[in-house]
């Protein structure tokens, strides 16, 4: 580095601009990832370089400055920042430095998620709510007490203590928009033709600045806590799970995740899991908090200017940085569809290079208002398919213009048509190259058919040597047909005639999988097989009756049956049947007609939620058990659930909404008497309407 005092100033700029952006205006430019390595690069320079340290470098700050537009708070208790750990070797670096904080003495662990969303502080005065604050600065935030009003997680009047009341409690923790509502409110932003929201945190942050609290209702906001702050006249604590189960005793939602640990590798071990599963939850977290439990440890440990010592917060990997967008670019998929995607400088994210993402569609680009030579936000979220979520506006090159759809398919330049009240633009016509490949690539994909050795190169390859128009021409291919395609040698001709071969005993849901008739996806190809056991039955059934099946419904129901009426694709399966490919097992449709026959329809037009172990049963045997009932066994509960079955390891979200709604629990032990006499059981167990 030629001159760290400007590189200092640099970045000392720059993380101030965007600490402003996030934390005062809810208008982050950048990924948190981008900025932790700016903040990062800033602290390790100022170490190195200490001559050039001034009192207020951004480094020395937490979070932001209040927003003047919300009266100021000032803490009683200052809400501190977090020092970071980004792998871990970090984390067991930070427990080195506390075990010598406490002359080698060996700390007990506490491990929360750490929630992407906006820490608050509510303060409560004789058991009554009377102040809710963000966190600001550290030391001052704003008064957001009436919308916090709004959230139906935080209590306004505490429950009462076994020791009584404090006169002080201060409560903190963490205000979030769960996936669920921040997903809803995108899909009705996008159909009013609106800008969508970029992130949960940035969502949950700005409905709690909305001017009217009934604005900040309608974004359904969820608390969890995991902290107290002031408390006076309250009982003392020894270690900080004790206040955890005081949060949770006068009211609060303490988040079921937290753990304890006796060493730092469990902790890295149990932070590793909580990163492959973090998206199984019902709202977005960004790393594992990891805390000293015991207090008086902690008292010890003491803080630096911004973070306490005895803390620290363990990132996952970034799913979201920026990027060069390089270009945009349509495809055309096997229905036809055409879909914009961003052709990008390749970037690390997600835990994978990234170099196309996608645009969705046509009114998304002209919302998100993405354009060539962009610096673009992208975001990969675990198996999701990358997606671009906006640009840097501030950093968009002069004379740029905005991108226009094209209007003609780039495979066979027919007119792109986009039917009126669809999001979607189409190619329509039915000799279009691109959707022959990619109707022939959807068949052989790993959800469909599952031939190995026939990805999109190879497709391309025998369409273009006309040896494949249809899924149905690769069951004639031979080995000398093969070998004769450039770069195909006989030992991988061999494999792939294997591998189409050995596809044609794929079960009967896999090929109504590869059909690729529009919207009929494995779930539901699953549900037609296991109610009908073969194609020709399924042929055979009436729009009502394909939708009368559990999980399929009348849109599915009758594009399958329009599907299967067209003379070309009736000739296109009696040639997979000449072929020798699995139409399923008749033997097995008498036999379960039969069966079903037997099985008494106690359940007969009643909704069954099964959540948690069942005694005796997978989960798909338990669901099958209330189908063959006559019943219904969707994923959720509704007010129309008769009852949830409540077993170990049950979805908290299931029963809460089932106490919500009224819905009857039953615990998973009476799931064989409730199979056998539903209103008898619910009446018992005092659970009847």
């Amino acid at each position: 580095m030629t001159d760290p005092e400007a590189r200092l100033d640099e970045l000392r700029a720059l993380v101030a601009h965007h600490n402003r952006l996030y934390h005062e205006l809810d208008a982050p430019e950048l990924p948190d990832a981008e900025f932790d390595a700016l903040a990062r690069e800033l602290r390790a320079l100022e170490e190195e370089f200490p001559e050039y340290a001034v009192p207020d470098s951004p480094t020395q700050a937490v979070g932001g400055a209040a927003n003047t537009s919300f009266a100021p708070v000032v803490h009683a208790v200052p809400m501190t920042s977090l020092d970071n750990a980004m792998d871990a070797d970090e984390l067991r670096a930070w427990a080195d430095r506390v075990a010598r904080g406490l002359d080698g003495a060996a700390p007990t662990y506490v491990a929360e998620l750490k929630i992407d969303g906006l820490a608050m502080s509510l303060r409560y005065e004789a058991g009554e709510l009377v102040q809710a604050a963000t966190r600001g600065d550290g030391r001052v935030g704003e008064d957001v007490t009436a919308n916090v009003r709004t959230i139906a997680d935080i209590p306004h009047r505490l429950a009462e203590p076994a020791g009584g009341m404090p006169a002080v409690v201060e409560v903190r923790g963490e205000v979030y928009m769960s996936t669920a509502v921040f997903d809803e409110l995108n899909r009705e932003y996008e159909a009013a033709g609106e800008r969508p929201l970029v992130n949960p945190r940035n969502a949950a942050a700005g409905s709690l600045r909305q001017k009217d609290p009934a604005a900040t209702a309608r974004r359904r906001l969820s608390f969890w806590a995991y902290q107290l702050g002031q408390v006076d006249g309250g009982p003392e604590f020894t270690s900080h799970r004790q206040t955890l189960d005081f949060i949770g005793e006068i009211g609060f939602p303490v988040n079921p995740e937290i753990r304890g640990f006796d060493s730092v590798d469990e902790v890295a071990a149990f932070c590793l899991d909580r990163q492959e599963h973090r998206h199984d939850l019902a709202y977005e977290i960004d790393g594992v908090v990891v805390k000293v439990d015991d207090l008086a440890q902690r008292d010890r440990l003491g803080y630096t200017s911004r973070a306490p010592r005895w803390a620290i917060a363990y990132k996952f990997p970034p799913e979201e940085r920026t990027t060069l967008l390089r270009d945009i670019q349509v495809s055309v998929g096997r229905t036809g569809r055409a879909t914009p995607f961003a052709v990008l400088e390749p970037v690390f994210v997600g835990g994978s290079t990234v170099a196309m993402a996608t645009l969705h569609n046509q009114d998304q680009v002209a919302v998100k208002d993405v354009r060539p030579g962009d610096t673009v936000i992208v975001r990969k979220a675990g198996d999701v398919i990358p997606e671009v979520v906006g640009p840097v506006v501030s950093l968009r090159p002069d004379g740029t213009e905005p991108w226009v759809f094209p209007t003609h398919c780039p495979a066979c330049g027919n007119p792109f048509v986009r039917p009126e009240g669809e999001a979607d633009t189409r190619c329509v016509a039915p000799d279009c190259p691109a959707q022959r490949d990619q109707k022939v690539a959807y068949w052989a994909s790993r959800g469909a058919m599952d031939i190995e050795g026939l990805g999109e190169q190879m497709v391309e390859k025998l369409t273009a040597a006309g040896l494949v128009k249809d899924s149905a021409d690769l069951y004639s291919l031979t080995v000398e047909q093969l070998v004769e395609l450039e770069r195909v040698g006989e030992t991988s001709a061999s494999n792939l005639v294997a591998e189409i071969e050995r596809s044609k005993q794929q079960p009967l849901p896999r090929l109504l999988t590869a059909l690729g008739v529009r919207h009929l996806g494995p779930s539901a190809s699953q549900a037609l097989a296991a109610e009908f056991h073969t194609l020709d039955a399924i042929r055979e059934k009436s729009v009502d009756e394909l939708a009368a099946v559990e999980g399929v419904g009348t849109v599915i129901a009758t594009t399958v049956r329009e599907w299967l009426q067209l003379d070309a694709n009736q000739a296109f399966l009696e040639r997979l049947r000449a072929a020798g490919l699995n139409f399923g097992d008749p033997e097995a449709a008498r036999l379960a007609a039969e069966a079903r026959a037997a099985i008494p329809q106690t359940l007969d037009g009643k909704t069954v939620v099964v959540t948690g172990a069942v005694p005796g049963h997978t989960r798909e045997s338990a669901e099958e058990a209330i189908v063959e009932r006559g019943g219904k066994s969707p994923g959720s509960v509704s007010k129309k659930t008769f009852a949830l079955v409540v077993g170990e390891g049950a979805g908290a979200s299931k029963l809460t909404k089932a106490e919500a709604n009224g819905t009857p629990v039953v615990p998973a032990e009476r799931f064989a008497d409730l199979l056998d006499d539903p209103d008898g059981v619910v009446a018992e167990l005092g659970n009847a309407d």
